[in-house]
């Protein structure tokens, strides 16, 4: 089976707390005299006490349109995705020669040629290296990467595959705009890098980690408009229904338990869940939905406080976190999960 050998998150320097970065929204975003009750009170209930940013705060304010802030995206983020490669492979015990195939993702910003392909030279990887760039999965990136990179090393089992997420998502900001959907996503989001190195199973060495044991995917039907964004002059602009915790109450639970039952598991035999943190309502509708105790998903909210959501890189965080501080008794299942637009789930079962 697929083997994780290191997982390794890194942070842009710039950290705020919360009250900053709402103040400073405040002024980007809302009408000159406007009643700024709903902003506070989404950033009160967004359970997010501080994060970081890929530029100082002041700077937000005149940022320039679409283009200048994705050139902002690709200059940050190659500083980030260095930062999280080297990493990762340093704490696996390899060489970016040893890199067969980079799978990256992001959602915060488009570049072409791609991050991965950009960091390729400046990093030592190999000119013959096979690259994946992936764009618009979303916050369900980094789940959907690791089982992407099982699929691949379950027919090259001799090779090592790296998943890159760099996720910028204060560069989408949209100033000027108070509508509810912009104000949540400006309570909730911040920004971040992760790198996951995975071996196949012919590939000796190197620390011990999980391993991949199976993959689901579903799409939701008829809820394309839950979660994704506008696509707009000005950029990202978030497209966000209210009623997603309630999606994610009814339908996720259903499709976790016949993931387990297919493999002959119950959820009670689960001994660590690995949980996109989404927003607390989410991650109450996630908690609900599949029947866990509150605790199960402490490393999630304790994410979400620190850091915020990293989109597809937060649960890649939670996992280093799971295997740093929480790690379960070796041979027992547990289950990774993230959620994204579309509106789709992606599901990882892992043994310790």
């Amino acid at each position: 089976m697929t083997r994780i050998a290191a997982v390794h998150g890194v942070l842009p320097p710039h950290r705020y707390r919360q009250h900053e970065i709402r103040d400073a929204l405040a002024r980007m975003c809302l009408a000159e005299g406007a009643d700024r009750g709903v902003l506070d009170r989404l950033h009160a209930a967004a359970a997010v006490g501080t994060r970081h940013l890929a530029l100082p705060l002041e700077r937000y304010a005149g940022l320039g349109g679409f283009g200048a802030a994705n050139d902002l995206f690709i200059e940050s983020a190659l500083d980030l995705g260095e930062r999280a490669l080297r990493g990762a492979l340093d704490e696996a015990g390899l060489h970016p020669r040893d890199v067969d195939l980079v799978i990256c993702t992001s959602v915060t910003g488009i570049a072409a040629p791609s991050i991965e392909a950009r960091l390729a030279q400046r990093v030592g990887l190999r000119p013959d290296v096979k690259r994946l760039p992936i764009f618009g999965l979303g916050c369900v990136a980094g789940a959907a990467g690791i089982a992407r990179l099982h699929d691949y090393l379950r027919g090259h089992p001799g090779e090592v595959a790296v998943l890159l997420s760099v996720e910028l998502c204060s560069l989408t900001v949209q100033r000027g705009d108070g509508s509810p959907a912009n104000l949540v996503a400006g309570a909730l989001f911040g920004d971040g890098a992760a790198a996951v190195v995975a071996v196949g199973p012919d590939r000796p060495g190197g620390p011990a980690g999980p391993t991949v044991r199976a993959t689901r995917s579903h799409l939701y039907p008829d809820t394309g408009s839950l979660l994704g964004w506008h696509i707009r002059d000005q950029g990202f602009r978030i497209m966000l229904g209210s009623d997603l915790p309630e999606v994610v109450r009814e339908q996720l639970g259903v499709q976790v338990g016949a993931f387990l039952a297919d493999h002959e598991l119950k959820r009670d035999e689960v001994t660590a869940w690995v949980c996109h943190p989404g927003g607390p309502k989410v991650l109450d509708a996630v908690r609900e939905s599949i029947g866990l105790p509150a605790r199960a998903l402490e490393l999630s909210r304790r994410s979400l406080a620190e850091v915020g959501n990293l989109s597809s890189a937060s649960v890649l965080h939670i996992l280093r976190d799971t295997l740093a501080l929480r790690p379960p008794l070796p041979g027992t299942p547990g289950v990774l999960l993230a959620l994204g637009p579309g509106l789709s789930s992606e599901l990882v079962l892992l043994t310790w």
